[in-house]
């Protein structure tokens, strides 16, 4: 006995077909499509063997992280050598010639520092009162640099500053998990249970957050030292996390970001990284 089935049931079950452009019957394909197909992705075929990626440069110049870049490339903000860049294409960094909203990019060095945030200082770029900035204590002669793992104003403690946005962007980024070392003074006396809650963790107004790790260094009158260790950083998260224990923070200085540690820094002082910290920040970040 053969089986009937309406139209709507062999529409439902009928395989969806491959997605094909249309082309007006009885007309034959242009030529010209192809030709400026073929021109477009010539423009960048010359440099796709060697240089680097568009977006990387433009990180490292300052522009901002690389998906930031990538941004300013699909919206046709990037010209190489007097064409509109498209994303994914290398460029060789010496021999073209790059530009934003029209203007030619700098060719710069890269740049790293360690600086000791003194407390009283803003990590921002702008602020409408005029208060002191981190940013201000390194020359201007730098240019644009990130700052990589603010400080709240009552806090101190090593900052880095770079022009790599690409780096910038692996230190700053949840993903990435780079730790962060801070050495904290709370009023009263912890105890190892207390240790133990705020390794598990809490809920704040943002969502869950834990230390990575906490150690007991010593006791100052009526006060705990303790070396405190974050992979993810919210807002005042140290501070808030002993406060719902019922510690206050007196103090809080960040003694290390990844392999690079504040050492014999003084407030308001800055060193260049070496290259050696560098390539190990990279490798922290992968």
């Amino acid at each position: 006995m053969s089986k009937h089935y309406s139209k709507r049931a062999i529409k439902k079950s009928s395989p969806a077909k491959p997605f094909r452009r249309s082309v007006t019957k009885g007309v034959k394909k242009s030529a010209k499509t192809p030709r400026r197909t073929t021109r477009r992705s010539s423009l960048f075929e010359q440099e796709s063997g060697e240089g680097h990626r568009l977006q990387k440069i433009l990180a490292a110049a300052g522009f901002g992280s690389r998906r930031r870049c990538e941004e300013l490339i699909e919206q046709g903000r990037v010209e190489v050598n007097g064409l509109v860049a498209r994303l994914g294409c290398k460029v060789d960094p010496v021999r073209s010639e790059i530009k934003v909203d029209g203007e030619r990019l700098k060719k710069t060095q890269p740049i790293y520092l360690a600086l000791f945030k003194p407390k009283g200082y803003l990590c921002t770029d702008r602020d409408q009162q005029g208060r002191a900035r981190t940013i201000d204590l390194v020359p201007k002669t730098f240019g644009r640099l990130f700052l990589i793992g603010r400080l709240d104003m009552d806090s101190e403690g090593l900052i880095l500053l770079t022009n790599d946005g690409a780096l910038s962007e692996r230190l700053t980024h949840p993903k990435y998990g780079v730790s962060k070392v801070y050495r904290v003074q709370a009023a009263g006396e912890l105890t190892q249970d207390s240790i133990n809650q705020l390794r598990q963790g809490m809920y704040l107004a943002e969502g869950f957050a834990k230390l990575s790790g906490a150690v007991i260094k010593g006791r100052h009158k009526q006060s705990t030292i303790l070396d405190v260790t974050l992979s993810e950083g919210m807002n005042r998260e140290i501070r808030r996390l002993f406060a719902r224990l019922g510690h206050k923070v007196l103090a809080l200085i960040r003694i290390a970001v990844g392999p690079v540690k504040l050492g014999k820094l003084t407030p308001g002082e800055w060193r260049p990284l070496t290259k050696h910290e560098v390539d190990q920040l990279y490798a922290a970040g992968q």
